[in-house]
């Protein structure tokens, strides 16, 4: 069994709660991100639910040389840091330079590593030596067991604060696919693993100049991963994703979340009993 990595006062691993990362994909501001980060507390306060806080102050991996990527390092982490200090929250983002590692670093309680970066191996050593959990996101260039090696690659640093986060694998032209054999063989590692909901039904580049996607089997893709043994999901939300400034057609509403995260609860809570023979 794997053992549970603590982010804050929250435990993801056997034995704990259902752990829900979630956010919008970018910061477009600081009023629309605080309200959709307020309504996350508010809604998984009510579910019981460990809430760690996910938006992005910079995209630098868009399709296309004119999408809106964010407010940018300075910014975003002042947006985010307010987030945190007001709501009391667990704040999660992505970092795609080493020299912006330190930086975030202040601010974030968990530096995420993007999927395109996963093998660069001195981002992943930087952001290691920082102490802080990782989250890693496998490439959808990588097989499951692949993982093993870029978790090497952290724990050659002594950290051992690791959550690794599937996000479905390359099959064809803009289109990904999701292994859940993926799940239990990335647990062999010894670490947590976290499903991207959102990321997984993307169409990268499938709009031309921007990624699309197919949001409506995020829920499908969620529930079949919590049965499987995810100790976590990962969604990016949105209150109007039609109008989302980044990976709007994969994000979900927030208006659907409650039910979802409901079933999802159960569905995590029934994994974790044990079976009770007939007699």
């Amino acid at each position: 069994m794997h053992p549970a990595v603590t982010v804050k006062d929250i435990h993801v691993g056997p034995g704990h709660p259902l752990v829900l990362i979630a956010g919008p994909c970018v910061i477009e501001g600081f009023d629309i991100t605080y309200r959709i980060a307020s309504f996350l507390k508010d809604l998984t306060h009510k579910l019981k639910i460990p809430l760690i806080f996910k938006a992005s102050y910079d995209k630098a991996n868009r399709t296309s040389i004119d999408s809106f990527r964010g407010p940018g390092l300075d910014e975003g982490l002042k947006i985010l840091d307010r987030i945190k200090k007001e709501l009391d929250l667990a704040i999660l983002s992505d970092v795609h330079r080493i020299g912006e590692i330190d930086a975030a670093a202040d601010v974030l309680d968990v530096i995420q590593i993007p999927a395109f970066l996963c093998r660069q191996t001195d981002m992943v050593l930087a952001v290691s030596k920082t102490e802080k959990p990782v989250n890693i996101k496998k490439g959808q260039f990588l097989s499951p067991w692949d993982m093993a090696n870029v978790v090497g690659k952290v724990t050659s640093t002594g950290n051992r604060r690791i959550l690794i986060t599937e996000r479905g694998t390359m099959f064809g032209y803009n289109n990904l696919v999701v292994d859940f054999r993926g799940i239990p063989v990335m647990q062999q590692t010894g670490y947590p693993v976290i499903f991207d909901a959102t990321h997984s039904v993307q169409l990268p580049g499938g709009a031309g100049a921007s990624s699309a996607g197919k949001r409506e089997f995020a829920p499908v893709l969620a529930r079949a991963a919590v049965a499987a043994g995810a100790d976590g999901v990962f969604m990016e939300v949105h209150p109007e994703p039609d109008r989302a400034l980044c990976d709007g057609p994969n994000a979900l509403p927030l208006d659907e979340l409650a039910d979802l995260l409901t079933v999802l609860r159960s569905i995590h809570r029934a994994r974790q009993k044990p079976v009770q023979a007939d007699h």
